[in-house]
């Protein structure tokens, strides 16, 4: 048995024997409620217990980078309310404004199949994107990003985009920016819709997606809360997270692990393009791989998306990540680092 899988099947077993009054609704921590009146920039961002340190990086960059007035939700599991909570109380985060969400996995049981080529892509948080309806908040528009960002610029700048009519998201095609071209080709990444389906199912094939269709990253994106549910996006994403448990039409070992397929499926041809320098991303897919300093510098948002990640070594563009880490007051989150020696 895996450990992935054995830790997805405690996961599922801890919460069954909860008392949970709604089958996926996300528990309300604190009693706080914004509204869209409050005039905030809602963000929404995952804490996992292992990577709580990261989560607090990503916050500090977006609150040091703005003066806007930004409320984060952050999601996590049961084990981790408490740390995430004293994480911010005890240090110069404590002035943000915020509230911690509680998701229920066990929305997840017959959706995700337990996969041992990359663990880490089956956490349940990594499927909380999926029910942004379900979450107890009150906005027509939120900002998702990954824990493994870094915002260098004014996040109401990505806020205030323009989603075109119907659409319900505002995503970063893997197209779109020709100077991460030479990056991608050097690391081998994927850039189409053939990276992450499999071609040779039918139900894949019947989908009638050109396999060269520029594919994008769900890391980070703008949604429309209300077209969300109008188009019942997250019915959507969980009828093809099912077909996957049943068939395999994509797996963790594709490019884009579990939860990027669903997505690139359902919002094929109807999702509005983020400006490149919103998503610059693949900083984690190689140990040495790097972009030009002076690239970078112009970014609005970095993406350690991949297995490199940077507060672990080896990794690249550390020192853009790091000015942002603020250390875990109880010890338990620690960079990597060679002299560390793990």
């Amino acid at each position: 048995m895996t450990s992935g899988f054995r830790y997805l099947l405690s996961t599922f077993c801890k919460c069954l024997s909860d008392h949970w009054k709604r089958l996926g609704s996300a528990a309300r921590v604190p009693t706080v409620r914004v509204s869209e009146a409050d005039n905030v920039i809602p963000v929404i961002i995952c804490a996992s217990e292992e990577r709580t340190g990261a989560t607090m990086a990503t916050i500090n960059s977006v609150y040091s980078n703005t003066d806007a007035n930004v409320f984060f939700y952050i999601v996590t599991l049961r084990d981790a309310v408490k740390l995430t909570r004293q994480y911010i109380m005890r240090t110069k985060l404590k002035g943000i404004k915020y509230k911690i969400l509680e998701f229920n996995p066990m929305v997840l049981k017959g959706k995700v199949k337990p996969d041992s080529s990359r663990p880490d892509l089956l956490h349940p948080l990594n499927f909380v994107r999926f029910y942004l309806p379900l979450l107890d908040i009150n906005h027509r528009r939120v900002i998702y990003l990954d824990d493994d960002v870094i915002v260098q610029g004014d996040i109401k700048d990505l806020f205030n985009i323009k989603l075109k009519p119907g659409h319900a998201a505002a995503f970063s095609t893997d197209c779109d920016l020709p100077s991460t071209h030479e990056m991608v080709r050097s690391i081998g990444m994927q850039t189409t819709y053939m990276g992450f389906l499999d071609y040779r199912k039918e139900t894949i094939r019947d989908l009638g997606i050109n396999p060269t269709d520029c594919s994008f990253n769900p890391g980070v994106f703008v949604a429309d809360v209300s077209e969300w549910k109008k188009q019942k996006i997250t019915k959507q994403l969980e009828k093809w997270m099912e077909e996957n448990f049943r068939q395999n039409i994509y797996s963790s070992a594709m490019a884009g692990g579990v939860a990027a397929p669903p997505m690139l499926i359902v919002f094929h041809d109807k999702y509005t393009t983020l400006d490149p320098m919103w998503h610059v991303r693949h900083l984690g897919w190689s140990p040495d791989a790097r972009y030009s300093e002076s690239f970078l510098q112009e970014a609005h948002l970095l993406h350690w998306n991949g297995p490199f990640k940077p507060w672990n070594y080896p990794a690249v563009h550390l020192d853009l990540w790091e000015k942002w880490f603020i250390p875990d007051p109880s010890g338990r989150f620690s960079l990597v680092r060679p002299e560390s020696k793990g």
